[in-house]
């Protein structure tokens, strides 16, 4: 079967002796890549929906201080955030499982709005320590966030791949081979 032969697992292709071109060809072409490239896209709208919405709650029109901004910006980018990565990326269709896919993902996201509001209140309060305005203030609260979210972004990717139950594709699925005790639901 051709598709089999032309995806082995990744780490077949890195010690493979094909030339490098070659190689990094079948790492991009490869399906584990393609569920990278769309988990990074749907972290990049989900950045934008947070960083957007606290730079207007907070950075614009002053709505509210740092850290509130910051819980609103982050639970309104979780929304699209889980629905675009368990429906685009890992593929999953149908009813959401309570306990199995939203509790886990909330809860990561909770981790991830704590690590990130802790960033923004110690950012905060380095602004106001350094008597900075509001602009450079809204700067550095938005990059906190930034930073905090990039931290644990390949942690939260590599998590997603076992909370929606997609294993990355492995040798013995390119042979034919299904492993002992399971079967194909395709």
């Amino acid at each position: 079967m051709p598709d089999q032969i032309e995806h082995p697992p990744i780490g077949h292709l890195w010690s493979s002796d094909e030339p490098l071109i070659t190689r990094l060809r079948q790492i991009i072409a490869h399906p584990s890549s393609l569920k990278l490239f769309k988990y990074s896209a749907v972290s990049v709208i989900s950045t934008l929906v947070s960083q957007v919405t606290l730079l207007l709650t907070f950075g614009t029109f002053r709505l509210m201080s740092e850290v509130p901004a910051n819980l609103l910006a982050n639970v309104l980018a979780t929304v699209p955030s889980y629905t675009l990565n368990r429906r685009w990326v890992w593929g999953k269709g149908g009813k959401s499982h309570l306990w199995r896919e939203v509790v886990p993902f909330w809860v990561l996201a909770f981790v991830g709005l704590a690590v990130s509001s802790v960033a923004v209140w110690l950012a905060g309060g380095v602004a106001r320590h350094h008597h900075l305005g509001h602009g450079s203030t809204a700067v550095l609260v938005n990059g906190a966030n930034l930073l905090s979210f990039a931290v644990l972004w390949v942690g939260k990717f590599i998590i997603y791949n076992k909370l929606f139950h997609m294993a990355p594709v492995e040798f013995d699925e390119h042979h034919g081979e299904a492993p002992a005790g399971s079967a194909h639901i395709g």
